[in-house]
């Protein structure tokens, strides 16, 4: 977030016009190249990981789809180090992020008919990264008011999404902002436009908004939460792609023939990954039983698939098997060893079955992939267990601010821990003037913890202009959520109200 901010600022002190390099139209660039490059390299990692991490049962597929974005991108107007990733989540999807990263998802690919559709899809990512669309929502300040602010990523795997420390990250918001309509006719139109030129027949993009449109028809919920979020169908931009495409030059390689057999193994596993993604709902419904057999059945069709042994790990962690579960952890990491869910869940479980050491390697590689706060409340857990309470602090700290289980467990384990050294960054006072002319103050604990010994100072002008101070003891506890006011026994004239200061100066977890 920082970062982000700190490249605002400073694109916002050498700003100025340039041309698109894309549509040819004089413009406001508040954002370099080079910050572009720097922004997409910087958040691709994570968002892929937070959203399934990488296909990696098939190497050739994304082999396949890179082959096909580059033949695109060396006919695009821009050039940039483009980089393209197949993402191992079933939500038909596809974004771009600045400085030509592009994803799309094993999900989407299953639905396409042709090469020429996928270049369709590629082509149009192309276009959101080279006519510079995420950085220009960047400058208008969709993303950033100064601080970035929170957003829900509809269009991630919830399962890791809600791991993920990324709700507030600049990644999350480029992914999932939903473009304008100049960008989205610019994406089709330009996109055409390197399709024909890379020598695909254009008529794919055509036949792809037909489908689309047709899909949003029936609101398919997983088409609605993934592409169609950012990218909406409309009979307009069907019309648009017809015109489009009736003004380039005919004919083109479609591809139907070699995407089927690039795809094949893909579709042969689909059922593998439909079972799957039941099984995950059946465990979200709290069926294991269910969620077991379903998960057995993916194993049988596609043995090679880590996903599968890890959800089979989760549901016999949570009927108490953890020597179980480790098993399948380590079969899923030996599937593929760069995904940071499966070292998380492994963490955890050597954690509650004592193996501490081997606990905080899978965790600290679980953070080097994808922060969460789970890793770092298990860490702090860790660090708190050998008495290494600074170091607890700093994991816990990281963690807190995260709206899940695990963020609040580390919230209330860093307030036991800190709030004895620094009460005043815990609790909340206020002062003023009751009628009877008195200075009262009221103290707010809006900790999970009862807090009692607590100690207020607070410093004042006595009639004569002097500044006193005094210190005075709350009695009692103060109960987690709840708020008291302290009548300070100080006379004192209205108008010198705003001139008091007061801050809690001790106090300590109620036994």
């Amino acid at each position: 977030m920082r970062k982000a901010l700190a490249i605002l600022a400073l694109s916002l002190a050498a700003s100025g016009c340039a041309t698109n390099p894309v549509t040819g139209e004089s413009e406001l660039i508040l954002i370099s190249e080079a910050q572009e490059i720097s922004i997409g390299t910087e958040e691709y990692a994570p968002m892929r990981q937070s959203q399934g991490g990488d296909y990696v049962v098939d190497p050739q597929i994304e082999t396949y789809v890179n082959q096909v974005g580059q033949r695109l991108a060396a006919v695009s107007d821009r050039k940039l180090p483009y980089e393209f990733k197949v993402l191992n989540s079933s939500v038909p999807n596809a974004w771009a992020l600045p400085g030509g990263k592009i994803a799309v998802n094993r999900g989407l690919l299953t639905e396409l008919k042709s090469e020429a559709e996928l270049a369709a899809v590629l082509g149009h990512e192309i276009v959101h990264a080279a006519a510079k669309h995420s950085a220009k929502g960047i400058q208008r300040g969709m993303l950033l008011q100064g601080a970035v602010l929170a957003t829900t990523i509809a269009t991630q795997d919830k399962a890791y999404a809600n791991l993920a420390q990324l709700g507030s990250s600049l990644g999350a918001q480029l992914v999932n902002q939903k473009y304008g309509r100049d960008a989205e006719r610019e994406a089709d139109y330009y996109g055409m436009q390197y399709m024909s030129r890379a020598g695909y027949d254009p008529q794919g993009a055509v036949e792809l908004q037909e489908t689309f449109v047709k899909l949003s028809a029936d609101r398919r919920e997983d088409w609605l939460s993934g592409l169609f979020a950012s990218h909406p169908p409309s009979p307009e931009r069907v019309q648009n792609n017809i015109r489009t495409a009736a003004a380039l030059p005919p004919g083109g390689e479609t591809g139907k023939r070699v995407y089927q057999q690039k795809v094949a193994q893909l579709m042969k596993s689909k059922a593998a990954y439909q079972t799957y993604d039941e099984a995950q709902k059946a465990l979200s419904d709290d069926k294991p039983g269910s969620a077991k057999a379903l998960v057995q059945k993916a194993i049988a069709i596609e043995p090679r698939e880590g996903h599968f042994r890890s959800l089979a790990g989760d549901i016999e962690q949570r009927d108490g098997d953890l020597s179980a579960a480790r098993r399948h952890y380590d079969k899923a990491i030996s599937l593929n060893s760069d995904f940071f869910y499966y070292y998380l869940q492994r963490g955890l479980v050597n954690e509650k079955l004592g193996a501490n050491a081997d606990a905080q390697r899978d965790l600290e590689r679980s953070l080097a992939l994808l922060p969460t706060a789970d890793a770092y409340n298990a860490l702090g857990n860790l660090a708190s267990a050998e008495r290494h309470y600074a170091l607890a602090k700093q994991y816990y700290a990281k963690a807190a601010d995260h709206q899940s289980a695990a963020g609040k467990a580390a919230f209330a384990s860093l307030v036991e821990l800190d709030l004895p050294d620094n009460p005043g960054k815990y609790l909340r006072v206020r002062s003023g003037i009751n009628r009877s002319g008195r200075l009262i103050a009221e103290i707010s604990n809006p900790t999970p913890r009862d807090v009692s010994g607590i100690v207020l100072a607070v410093r004042y002008p006595d009639g004569a202009g002097r500044l006193r101070q005094v210190e005075r003891r709350l009695q009692g506890r103060l109960s987690a959520g709840h708020r008291q006011v302290l009548d300070l026994g100080i006379a004192l004239d209205p108008a010198l109200a705003t001139q008091v200061r007061s801050a809690v100066v001790a106090a300590r977890i109620a036994q």
